[in-house]
């Protein structure tokens, strides 16, 4: 007489494995069915896929509330709208004190935000307009510095770093100088 074997616990199923639900995060559409249902992008597609990736895989953390494609479309492109939306707003600094370095910079007066309109655009930097043809870049600073200061000439720079190596190569050429870091 032969013994009837038993099924061995590691290959018969779990009582409970045949009744536990299907997951949520396979019924996930893939990149390329939210790509279809998106329809046509106003952002570059490289970005909206990544925007797509980040919403999957934040809805499989989350136990995948949108399962449509087309959900997921519209949670990536409200992702991308909330990146773009500017993080810097206008406030009213109301702390008392002047020049809040918190609340950014010294405000400008109207006529020197209207020049700055003015000189981001198209504008005469290096044409001389009275003699038609091309002139100094940094004659408009001069002449104006010149007559404010009496100096013999001028030069403008953009950033401190060039600013502090025309002093230096005015006033210490060839001398030692000190730098304080930090």
């Amino acid at each position: 007489m032969t013994a009837k074997r038993r099924p061995s616990r590691a290959t018969s199923p779990r009582p409970d494995a045949r009744r536990t639900l299907p997951d949520a995060r396979r019924t996930l559409p893939s990149v390329d069915a939210v790509l279809r249902a998106a329809g046509e992008l106003d952002v570059p597609r490289t970005r909206f896929v990544s925007a797509v990736r980040e919403v999957l895989a934040d809805a499989r953390g989350n136990g995948a509330t949108a399962t449509d494609a087309r959900a997921v479309a519209r949670d990536a492109r409200a992702r991308i709208a909330a990146k773009d939306t500017p993080s810097m707003r206008r406030v009213l600094n109301a702390t008392g004190v002047v020049l809040q370095t918190n609340l950014g910079r010294a405000p400008l007066a109207g006529a020197a935000i209207d020049s700055m309109r003015d000189a981001a655009g198209a504008v005469s930097v290096e044409y001389d307009l009275v003699a038609g043809k091309r002139g100094e870049r940094h004659g408009h600073t001069t002449r104006l510095l010149h007559e404010l200061t009496g100096a013999e000439d001028a030069a403008v720079v953009n950033n401190n770093a060039a600013a502090v190596l025309l002093a230096l190569a005015a006033f210490a050429a060839r001398r030692e100088v000190l730098v304080a870091r930090g």
